[in-house]
């Protein structure tokens, strides 16, 4: 089958840096899918394993992707072949830029009838990591309010947060963004208030001088004395960044609680949950309600090195609204 990997960490304008292959289809194990992948999107979690990250040899890389089930291990009970499905995939497994993967069927949920392959592909990987934070970390429920600042509501994973909280909370949501065109998309999101990230202290401070009960940052770095400044007592924060050597004691006195967010820990360490199958059934349900869309705005062809070279750049430029899909055709 065709591939698409990299054998050494290169930057993104090496023509090396992402290569096509061919290699061997592989087969299921037990709860495996074998899926033909119609549609991907790439992720800073892609972007940051193609430039940091050793291969080994030969890794395909490749998170979200949708597409249809042509084969099933003997334990496999959720699916059938000719099912149309989506997922996020794991880190410890080949990914999903080539024609097929295998993905265990605990964390594939049954695609939504009315997006197409290339606009359900947006949405897995920013979907699980926002439920992960809002539902499972923070606990909230249909009857939860208070504030929840967003930092980077336009990106990937804030528009799914603004979305679901608005969808399934009762919060009063503000976001961050700095351009025109950023601050629009996360109005369209559902953020009630967008704010300039780089003025967050005064900003969020003009709508609510008591502070925000939540904040899910994907930007930790030098922000943790403004968090803790913003935060009311006994708030939650996650993050879904790593920055080295991160002081979090200035969170202390109003005992704030830090989650961490990867949404890979449950596929890896975890393979018998069936928690991320759960939820994207039923954001697959939200979405053909017409309650969640998708967040594709950059759509290429086809699936292989040259378009997902292009994809990572524009990843990597850091101003990208929303999602970079990459379609087979």
């Amino acid at each position: 089958m065709r591939a698409v990997g990299y054998r050494r960490p290169l930057p993104v304008s090496d023509p090396e840096s992402l290569v096509d292959a061919e290699v061997p289809v592989p087969t299921p194990g037990p709860h495996d899918l074998l899926v033909r992948v119609e549609a991907v999107s790439v992720n800073p979690a892609d972007v940051k394993s193609r430039s940091g990250s050793d291969p080994k040899g030969f890794r395909i890389l490749g998170y979200d992707a949708a597409g249809v089930v042509t084969a099933v291990g003997d334990a496999v009970t959720r699916f059938a072949v000719g099912d149309e499905v989506w997922y996020a995939g794991q880190i410890d497994r080949p990914g999903s830029n080539a024609q097929f993967q295998l993905v265990n069927e605990n964390i594939v949920g049954p695609k939504p009838a009315t997006l197409d392959f290339a606009d359900a592909a947006a949405l897995p990987l920013t979907t699980i990591t926002a439920w992960e934070m809002l539902f499972d970390h923070f606990g909230l429920t249909a009857q939860s309010t208070g504030t929840l600042l967003m930092v980077g509501a336009a990106g990937g994973v804030g528009s799914m947060v603004v979305q679901l909280a608005r969808a399934r909370t009762g919060l009063t949501i503000i976001g961050t963004a700095r351009r025109g065109e950023s601050r629009q998309w996360a109005t369209e999101m559902g953020a009630h208030h967008v704010v300039d990230r780089h003025d967050l202290m005064a900003s969020v401070h003009a709508l609510v001088p008591d502070g925000v009960d939540y904040i899910i940052s994907p930007f930790s770095k030098g922000n943790i004395e403004t968090y803790a400044a913003l935060i009311r007592p006994l708030g939650h924060i996650a993050a879904t960044d790593e920055p080295e050597g991160l002081d979090l004691l200035p969170l202390k006195a109003k005992s704030v609680t830090w989650h961490w967010e990867l949404m890979f820990t449950r596929p890896m360490l975890l393979p018998a949950d069936s928690y991320q199958h759960d939820l994207l059934t039923e954001t697959a349900r939200l979405v053909d309600a017409g309650r969640l869309r998708t967040t594709a705005t950059t759509r290429l062809s086809p699936l292989n090195a040259a378009t997902l070279r292009d994809a990572h750049a524009r990843v990597e430029s850091s101003g990208a609204i929303g999602k970079v899909v990459v379609s087979t055709a």
